[in-house]
């Protein structure tokens, strides 16, 4: 029950009352990982830096206190965090310990996932096998498709990232998505050019026209956790954005009170579109607030 009554208040406090605190906790514990993805701006091949359990356990502690109740924990690769005999799992149980609502493992899928102690699973796929090969290297689709298929995880989602390489996959994928029976559904970002990535960035009228598909394929009833006023806003990014709705630390311990586009300069080609769900959320739009409440009470 704690999460309907945090959740009314956190939202009257922000829209009303101007307070920026954030919801939820982007928390990168290492930036190693198996895959060399061609978008990525993470991965430190050389000298990784994997975090210890007590630097984990601070930053955990850090964001509970401003506020944030919902924590992703993110890499490089999650599942290849180990420290003395502890591993992902270990730290899920801290944060529920401390005090968040849910947690949440974004992977590459590339190593097994089963079992997982988070309350759901995303899973990175980039469309289907030549596209997705393409950006994160040849076996890559198919190492996912079998540990997702071994699975017994109940909450596992899929998020594909559009970029200039993968746009034309995305009916395939969301189709492909629907019909796994242990995938719940699959939510859609575009690529955000961090340096130097520039170049995987998805043009303005390509977007536009991806997202009305993306909209038609949504009202004909296929499972897509994005609703239509927040995927209509990424057209062209003309809102209000309100980032600080998350806090990020980064491999490093860096902390940043909202996404690190910022810093960089990109916000008008941002292409997270939890940004466009958060201003469709404060516009009061029903489809927006049935879709956050599906991914932050239901999991």
């Amino acid at each position: 029950m704690k999460p309907f009554i945090y959740l009314p208040i956190w939202f009257l406090r922000a829209k009303f009352a101007g307070r920026k605190q954030p919801l939820q906790t982007v928390l990168f514990i290492t930036n190693q990982c198996n895959l060399t993805c061609r978008h990525c701006c993470v991965y430190e091949k050389e000298n990784p830096r994997n975090k210890s359990f007590n630097q984990i356990k601070d930053e955990l502690q850090y964001s509970y206190n401003l506020g944030s109740r919902f924590v992703d924990f993110e890499g490089g690769e999650p599942f290849l965090w180990h420290e003395n005999g502890k591993n992902i799992n270990d730290l899920v149980r801290l944060a529920k310990q401390i005090g968040f609502f849910s947690t949440t493992v974004t992977t590459n899928a590339q190593l097994p996932f089963s079992p997982c102690d988070a309350d759901s699973i995303w899973v990175s796929l980039d469309g289907m096998k030549p596209y997705h090969d393409q950006i994160r290297g040849e076996g890559s689709f198919e190492r996912l498709v079998k540990n997702l298929s071994q699975s017994t995880h109940p909450k596992i989602s899929i998020n594909m990232v559009i970029n200039a390489l993968n746009y034309k996959s995305v009916e395939e994928t969301i189709l492909w998505a629907n019909q796994q029976p242990n995938i719940q559904s699959i939510s859609v970002n575009f690529h955000t050019p961090y340096p130097p990535t520039e170049s995987l960035f998805l043009d303005w009228n390509l977007r536009a026209e991806t997202i009305d598909k993306i909209i038609r394929l949504k009202k004909a009833g296929y499972s897509i956790l994005n609703s239509v006023s927040g995927l209509k806003l990424m057209k062209d990014n003309r809102y209000k954005k309100r980032c600080w709705l998350t806090n990020f630390i980064l491999p490093d311990g860096t902390k940043l009170p909202e996404c690190q586009g910022k810093t960089q300069n990109i916000c008008e080609q941002c292409g997270f579109c939890m940004a466009g769900e958060t201003a469709s959320l404060f516009q009061m739009k029903m489809d927006t607030i049935f879709s956050a409440l599906r991914l932050r009470v239901s999991g």
